[in-house]
């Protein structure tokens, strides 16, 4: 509490606000060994593709629209569309061009559905969410990188080359001393512990290699 001395020698005293303690929520700690909900792949926004199919379509549709007001201005239409008229009222289905373009915009038209229907980003794992408005990624080369470095924390490990994919990780390691069995266990407990701090919702299944170093010469 204070106090204010007024005019006449009064004295008032006056409440005082005290700061409420405010202690936030903990945040909810990850833990690597903890399992969550499977996250699917990255869905890729395809811009090359699709900028590719829309320029190619633009190109097309003005060149037609171009060739119809040029028609309706009484003037004669382009000497390719009157080719293209006569060749498809004239060639029949069986011959060789018409099913080689027939078969050309069939593949074409496959791709487009196969870029339409898969996630893409195959370069991107997904991985656990311990917050559900959070969502992340590991790059592959980065999930390598870290394998790599905790494989060359092993006694007795060289050099060491790391290739994760979507459903394997592949290690192979240059053992320069120690026992080739007593390295691997090492490699893989370790590496075990590795991919499982990384957080991902489909943790590659571990295969490690050991081999002895070549002879020079």
């Amino acid at each position: 509490m204070s106090e204010l001395q007024g005019s006449e020698g009064t004295t008032q005293r006056l409440p005082v606000i005290e700061k409420a303690e405010y202690e936030p929520p903990p945040a909810p700690e990850f833990e690597p060994g903890r399992e969550a909900g499977r996250e699917g792949r990255f869905w890729s926004a395809r811009r090359v593709p699709a900028a590719v199919v829309a320029v190619l379509l633009l190109a097309v549709t003005a060149l037609f629209l171009y060739d119809i007001a040029a028609v309706r201005a009484h003037r004669p239409a382009m000497a390719w569309r009157r080719d293209l008229a006569h060749q498809l009222a004239t060639r029949p289905l069986d011959d060789t061009w018409v099913l080689v373009g027939a078969g050309v915009t069939a593949v074409l038209g496959l791709w487009l559905l196969l870029l339409a229907a898969t996630p893409g980003l195959r370069a991107v794992l997904p991985m656990r969410r311990p917050h559900a408005d959070v969502r992340a990624g590991l790059h592959r080369e980065a999930a390598a990188l870290i394998l790599r470095d905790r494989a060359m924390e092993v006694a007795g490990v060289q050099s060491a080359h790391v290739r994760v994919r979507r459903a394997h990780a592949d290690v192979r390691a240059v053992c320069h001393f120690r026992e080739l069995g007593d390295v691997r266990a090492d490699l893989n407990t370790t590496l075990d512990e590795a991919i499982r701090g990384l957080g991902l919702s489909h943790p590659p299944a571990l295969s490690v290699h050991v081999r002895r170093p070549g002879r020079k010469g």
